[in-house]
């Protein structure tokens, strides 16, 4: 237990053979359940789980691969079902430092956020291990899931390594959460409509053998439908469906103001290009003020938005190894007294 917490840690494993059994090896004594999720892996994964001698593990197999989204829904799943009060995400494939786990926790176990997650950015000169082509593409991402989320504070959303309580696991629906590598986007936007607080903790990459098996032309071919479809999600639950929002209203008259402009300009373009006739000056006063208008609308309903953001105490905590320890001795000792009482 962590200061009177049941802890559980889901790791999905899929082609981690390699590494699986040090990373079960390194999770933290006061873990209380150790799920292992193993995601229809081609390798030995699998048996390599079940050889191990530790009453902590529970190794959930899937008869077919359903993603990392799937993998932990499941673990999640079984974490409620077990009563545990916190579960965080631990990948296999030992690039997550479970030194930096009780940085994850003790946010949670303040209550001063519901949903917290690492982030590899909040100091610049720590984390020139990063690959250069992560570090561009997770600046993207970033921008992008901003908007589709919300979350206008959190930062390096494909960060795996989190945490988040059970109350608010029990009011997320499972099966609208993503089962591919949108996962963490994902739950961002679910976590969004319900208006848990959210917070991120600076957690160092660490980058070894290990490779990612995320496709750059996947990234680029399905997370930008997936975004698209995620931001009209939250605004549609949260700004209309849940309770009714000026937000709402102004992204609606926003987006039909500006679209319509753009479209009257086109059609003004193709008659002058490839009909020869000649552009009224009412016709772009229309066109050029209607994109002015909606471009207005959108920026006001943004910055609103930005405003309505929920958000944890603190925008990024930042622990270093040796509070980290002090943590953990403290948890230890709050734990001795809970067993003696």
């Amino acid at each position: 237990m962590f200061y009177g917490h049941k802890i559980a840690v889901v790791i999905p494993a899929y082609r981690v053979e390699q590494w699986i059994a040090k990373v079960i090896q390194e999770v933290p004594e006061y873990v209380d359940r150790i799920i292992v999720v193993e995601d229809c892996s081609p390798d030995k994964t699998a048996a390599i789980v079940a050889a191990i001698e530790n009453p902590k593990v529970i190794l959930i197999r899937h008869e077919e691969n359903k993603g990392v989204g799937g993998a932990m829904k499941t673990g999640f799943a079984e974490a409620l079902r077990l009563g545990m009060d916190i579960t965080a995400k631990m990948d296999g494939d030992h690039q997550m430092d479970p030194a930096y786990l009780p940085a994850l926790l003790y946010p949670l176990v303040l209550k001063e956020c519901d949903y917290i997650k690492g982030n590899r950015f909040h100091l610049l000169e720590k984390q020139m291990g990063m690959p250069v082509i992560r570090k561009i593409g997770n600046q993207i991402l970033t921008f992008i899931t901003k908007i589709a989320s919300g979350y206008w504070h959190i930062f390096d959303p494909q960060n795996g390594y989190l945490a988040v309580r059970s109350e608010v696991l029990r009011n997320l629906c499972l099966e609208w959460i993503d089962d591919t590598y949108f996962f963490e986007n994902s739950m961002l936007i679910n976590l969004s409509v319900i208006e848990a607080r959210a917070s991120d903790v600076y957690i160092p990459s660490r980058y070894g053998e290990e490779g990612s098996s995320m496709s750059i032309v996947w990234v680029l071919r399905k997370f930008p439908c997936k975004i698209f479809k995620g931001f009209f999600f939250r605004i549609f639950y949260r700004y209309v469906y849940r309770d009714v929002s000026p937000i709402s209203i102004m992204f609606f008259i926003g987006s039909l103001l500006f679209m319509g402009g753009i479209l009257l300009g086109l059609i003004a373009w193709y008659k002058s290009v490839f009909q020869n006739e000649p552009v009224e000056l009412g016709t772009m006063a229309i066109g050029l003020g209607s994109i002015i208008l909606g471009s207005q609308a959108l920026l006001n309903a943004l910055v609103m938005d930005v405003q309505a953001s929920p958000s944890g105490k603190r925008k990024v905590y930042d622990f270093s190894l040796t509070e980290l320890r002090e943590i953990e001795e403290k948890s230890q000792q709050s734990s001795n007294v809970l067993l003696r009482v």
